[in-house]
């Protein structure tokens, strides 16, 4: 069952403070424009085939052997959700906006690690592979993706189209319509490609967003 957006504003409550404190309510978003911050669980949809960004503790049986990623057809999946978190190089508070071009982190909510890719081959299409790896106490620049905003604003809001390029690797977050057939579900290949395109563009749709800081 999916979490409800009561359960994650809770969630945000008693287990998102790691990275600063904050006072402010988390809030669901209902409408467009809403500010992306730090700390706040979102959905990312892949904007041509509108499935979500997803992961679960099954590993790839090629690869690198880590926890695989994948494109989710139903909105209402708990494995859908990611936190938006800072590098740990960054002084970044939660509640702060992210501007194009910064660097961060996606942490799967549900089994803590962290979205990752590598040289490793997809095991459909041969780009890049991109995984779920670590823990809260184990990540390295494997996780880091720069925040690419298409368009004219300066910083990540809902629905507002975006690409991830990962930073060791340059690959772009990418998708499309290539299905696994021992997954069920009709559950599509994520992967990395080092060009632009337009299955590169994701949009933040569901989640719980944490307001911008009143100290900003």
């Amino acid at each position: 069952m999916a979490l409800s957006f009561f359960g994650l504003a809770t969630f945000l409550f008693l287990s998102l403070d790691s990275d600063g404190g904050f006072n402010s309510p988390a809030y669901a978003a209902v409408s467009e424009g809403v500010e992306i911050t730090y700390g706040s669980v979102i959905k990312l949809m892949h904007e041509k085939t509108r499935f979500r960004l997803h992961s679960h503790d099954v590993p790839y049986g090629s690869g690198s052997g880590q926890q695989s990623v994948t494109g989710f057809p139903n909105v209402d999946d708990s494995n859908s959700y990611w936190i938006v978190k800072r590098i740990p190089e960054s002084s970044a508070k939660q509640g702060e906006e992210i501007k194009s071009g910064t660097i961060i982190r996606l942490q799967h909510m549900k089994t803590r690690k962290w979205l990752h890719s590598h040289l490793h081959m997809s095991p459909i299409s041969g780009n890049l592979e991109v995984s779920c790896f670590g823990d809260d106490n184990n990540s390295d620049t494997g996780d880091y993706w720069r925040l690419e905003i298409e368009g004219s604003g300066k910083s990540w809001k809902q629905d507002q189209k975006v690409r991830l390029r990962h930073v060791d690797t340059g690959g772009y977050l990418h998708s499309h319509n290539k299905k696994f057939s021992r997954i069920a579900g009709g559950q599509q290949e994520v992967c990395g490609v080092q060009e632009k395109r337009p299955d590169n563009i994701w949009l933040a749709s569901e989640g719980v967003y944490l307001p911008v800081s009143a100290s900003k």
